[in-house]
């Protein structure tokens, strides 16, 4: 007899603290090893570390990170919310070209290795309406557990 498991998700408020990103890895590497998704962990990691290390270098309040599971066995979500609704160059899922940073550069490679790491990624931004804080959500989705 088959077992079904239940959707879940995870939230994690995050201060801005430049120890924040590390909390939002430890956070995921344990989410995501008590879900049985072991081998999702290094490509997740990356990615989570991107969205949260970005929301803390160009946003100026607290982020959160989400991961959701998105009912297939090994497909969920990390996801990134901050504050500040302008949405970063080229984070869409439309194929938009992202510029290539010069040899020498230290940054700009972020967005790059998220795409290299998920089937797709999108943003939301968000209006402020009664509880909600506005800002946008950064996400990035893939069949992690390479079943797909």
């Amino acid at each position: 007899m088959a077992t079904v498991s239940p959707p879940w998700s995870y939230t994690l408020q995050l201060p801005r603290d430049p120890r924040s990103p590390g909390i939002g890895r430890a956070t995921l590497r344990t989410v995501l090893g008590a879900r049985g998704l072991g081998d999702a962990i290094p490509a997740a990691e990356l990615v989570a570390s991107e969205l949260l290390t970005n929301a803390h270098v160009h946003t100026k309040g607290p982020y959160a990170l989400r991961i959701v599971h998105l009912g297939e066995p090994d497909r969920f979500r990390v996801a990134v919310w901050d504050a500040d609704p302008r949405v970063p160059p080229g984070f869409t899922a439309d194929g938009a070209t992202v510029s290539v940073p010069m040899a020498d550069a230290e940054c700009g490679r972020g967005l790059q290795l998220v795409r290299a790491c998920a089937d797709s990624l999108g943003v939301a931004v968000l209006r402020e309406l009664g509880a909600s804080k506005g800002g946008k959500l950064l996400w990035a989705e893939c069949q992690w557990g390479g079943l797909g």
